[in-house]
């Protein structure tokens, strides 16, 4: 048991795709890298995980748990810098599950100059090597995958499941976006809800892939494959709450059709504005409020010197929005070289819609929207990319729904 306390606090970051500072230069190729990135900061993760663990000494909540990606492509010496990050906290504990891109991903590289090298990929026992710290929390572990149970304190279970599709070797073949939790994995999460049901425990379940379609336009690779037999066992047992990540956006489901779970995707934290989930235990009920990580106040006099860090919040943003931009301005000049206002117009648009989708910021008003809807950027977008038609009309969301909290999740 992680704590005795009935009211306590976790928090939720995912998709950190830390690569760790030793395995690159700074030079041509990893440039070219991050250039490519769709929008992920690659230099200066360890910097930023290292202030919010400061954060968490300062703050001190029952645990962090991370819910996959934790590197950028599945490099043991990135995982192996992760789990140094977080050493010093001696009141958190620190709970991971893989991502797709952490365990056996055959993009694992480290930089150098112009040239890309192999970086040593991180096995199934490496993994619960490098993290056992979170593995001697567990109440169990499934021996099929890299799945285990938590007692968070003497009310709440977690059932931290293993979404993921890897081999068992090494390999040079890139990682599978689709997840599936098996039949072997499903069994032992039964296991859990049936021990959680015995002891009356209220379980909570995190997993890298999705357990809902959060975006109906974009969801094939997002949501686990068997997701319909994990939904079921949602249902039977009363599962109210759920953690993912992969999608990289914020975004909230309640529950749906017969399935009582509210789930949480968390955005990834190497992108937009750092953002984290702070989750707020009590004898009865749970809430959930998304926040957005101010690591200026966590920086040393030193790191307060580099310009970039001191307005993270704007690199981060000049980042994504300029790579969504930049992207859809160089397929438009070909066709409206002679009226670069409005592709730039069109950039920007399709650039801040996808911003404030991925930061959960996406809640507007009924005619804010059909402004959007009725300018000549937007009429423009979608006459030459009808495929981004259904996609862009998924981004908004002028209902009262939140993906930035959820205020009271109650348990009888």
């Amino acid at each position: 048991m992680i704590t005795k306390n009935l009211n306590t606090e976790f928090w939720v970051i995912s998709d950190t795709h830390l690569i760790a500072n030793s395995l690159h230069d700074e030079g041509q190729a990893f440039s070219q890298m991050q250039k490519t990135s769709q929008g992920k900061d690659l230099y200066y993760q360890e910097t930023a995980l290292t202030a919010f663990m400061r954060m968490a000494q300062r703050k001190k909540p029952a645990a962090i748990i991370v819910t996959g990606d934790i590197t950028f492509n599945g490099e043991r010496v990135s995982a192996e810098k992760f789990a140094e990050i977080f050493r010093p906290l001696k009141h958190t504990k620190v709970l991971v599950i893989p991502g797709n891109h952490d365990i056996f991903d055959g993009w694992a590289r480290e930089f150098r100059g112009k040239k890309q090298f192999y970086a040593g990929e991180i096995s199934p026992m490496f993994w619960r090597s490098i993290f056992a710290k979170s593995y001697r929390q567990a109440v169990d572990t499934d021996d099929s995958s890299l799945a285990y149970s938590v007692q968070l304190n003497p009310q709440y279970f977690l059932i931290l499941a293993d979404s993921n599709l890897y081999g068992k070797e090494e390999t040079t073949a890139a990682p599978h976006t689709r997840g599936m939790i098996g039949k072997s994995q499903l069994k032992w999460i039964k296991k859990q809800l049936q021990y959680a049901e015995k002891k009356q425990l209220r379980p909570i379940l995190f997993m890298h892939h999705n357990l809902y379609a959060h975006n109906p336009a974009v969801n094939k690779g997002y949501v686990v494959d068997d997701a319909v037999e994990l939904r079921r066992l949602c249902s039977q047992y009363n599962v109210k709450l759920a953690f993912s990540g992969h999608i990289h956006a914020q975004n909230i489901m309640g529950p749906q059709e017969t399935t009582p779970t509210t789930e949480v995707v968390t955005s990834s934290f190497c992108s937009n504005d750092q953002g984290y989930g702070v989750v707020r235990v009590h004898s009865r009920h749970i809430t959930y409020v998304r926040r957005d990580f101010d690591m200026t106040r966590y920086l040393t006099d030193q790191e307060k010197e580099n310009y970039t860090l001191e307005h993270f919040h704007k690199y981060l943003k000049n980042l994504q929005l300029g790579s969504i931009s930049a992207d859809m301005m160089q397929s438009e000049l070909n066709k409206y070289h002679d009226d670069i206002d409005l592709v730039r117009a069109m950039g920007k648009l399709f650039g801040w819609m996808n911003y404030h989708f991925f930061t959960g910021h996406n809640h507007i008003k009924a005619s804010e929207l059909n402004k959007i809807h009725s300018s000549k950027a937007y009429q423009v977008l979608i006459k030459h990319h009808p495929e981004y038609r259904l996609y862009l009309e998924t981004l908004y969301d002028t209902s009262d729904h939140s993906n930035l909290q959820v205020l009271s999740l109650i348990h009888i």
